[in-house]
């Protein structure tokens, strides 16, 4: 009996683990889906955005004193609040400097609809950012740790068994979810928001409608970019970060889409939060360096029997 009771305690605490670390895999991938879902780019540097919204964070609370404003508790979420918006004017300007060239209206121009070139372009932009990140930060490990990482609620279920709910996956956990949420609702009843899914539905039609399709591809690529970052802020408080941890991320990113649906926001989160499930099921039959192997088995299978993700729809051509 209590051999099963250990069992039992062991999938619920790797239940727990995998929806607090899926919420944040969420919204990872919903920063990658709204960017694809209104501009249609594959962003290879995606992952390389979400380390410099890493890094940001981490810089803000270092070198603008936050822990001592805020404490070494708050301080670190005041400083990921400060880097989202400032990896969106990053975004905004890197759309306007480059992506621009190869998006939007100017697509017509290019061979393959621009997707070539988008290929290419956003595959250059993250190496320069790791490297760049290299050069100024060294390959030495980060971290934006704070006393909640290493501390945790005691939920009991019963006289002989408990869950431990970590205090500071939970915060950013809930600091996700809430972020999803304002997305939904900016997505789905404001202006900006209906502007930015006539330029995903119809580009040509939301030109004569009045709309910018170049301006509302700017701010999704840029709003993207932010959320992204924004994920990556509330993951650094639990795992250490180096340049190099996009390329790790951008897989689980990609991943999470297309189990979502392309171009679905909802689709999106429930793919990260079911990639973050079984990462933290699979510890308990596998070790830790055959997570990502669970991970696209049970991708694989999923795609096999519904290859149009979670929350997307067949197409029919005619």
């Amino acid at each position: 009996m209590g051999q099963w009771m250990q069992m039992l305690e062991n999938v619920l605490q790797a239940v727990v683990a995998g929806v607090l670390t899926g919420s944040i895999y969420g919204l990872m991938c919903v920063g990658l889906a709204l960017i694809f879902g209104v501009m249609r780019v594959i962003n290879f540097a995606q992952g390389d955005f979400m380390m410099l919204g890493m890094y940001a964070a981490y810089c803000i609370f270092s070198w603008l004193g936050m822990e001592s404003i805020f404490g070494n508790v708050w301080g670190p979420y005041v400083s990921i609040l400060l880097a989202a918006p400032l990896l969106f004017v990053v975004g905004y300007l890197v759309h306007a400097g480059l992506m621009s060239r190869v998006s939007g209206t100017r697509t017509a121009q290019l061979d393959g609809e621009g997707h070539y070139a988008q290929l290419i372009l956003t595959l250059g932009i993250a190496l320069i950012l790791t490297n760049g990140a290299q050069m100024v930060f060294g390959s030495v490990m980060a971290t934006l740790r704070t006393p909640l990482t290493t501390a945790a609620w005691q939920l009991p279920i019963n006289q002989d068994l408990s869950v431990f709910i970590n205090k500071s996956r939970s915060i950013a956990a809930l600091a996700s979810l809430a972020c999803i949420l304002l997305i939904s609702l900016l997505i789905g009843r404001s202006r900006l928001g209906k502007s930015l899914r006539a330029a995903a539905d119809n580009p040509v039609a939301a030109t004569y409608m009045g709309i910018d399709v170049n301006q509302a591809h700017r701010i999704a690529f840029a709003l993207g970019v932010a959320i992204t970052a924004l994920a990556g802020g509330l993951l650094a408080t639990n795992y250490p970060f180096h340049p190099f941890v996009g390329l790790e991320y951008v897989i689980v990113m990609y991943a999470g889409v297309v189990l979502g649906g392309m171009g679905s926001i909802a689709g999106a989160y429930w793919g990260g939060l079911t990639i973050g499930l079984v990462q933290q099921l699979s510890t308990l039959v596998l070790p830790t360096q055959l997570q990502n192997t669970a991970i696209f088995v049970v991708f694989l299978l999923i795609i096999f029997f519904r290859p149009q993700g979670f929350f997307g729809r067949n197409a029919e051509r005619t």
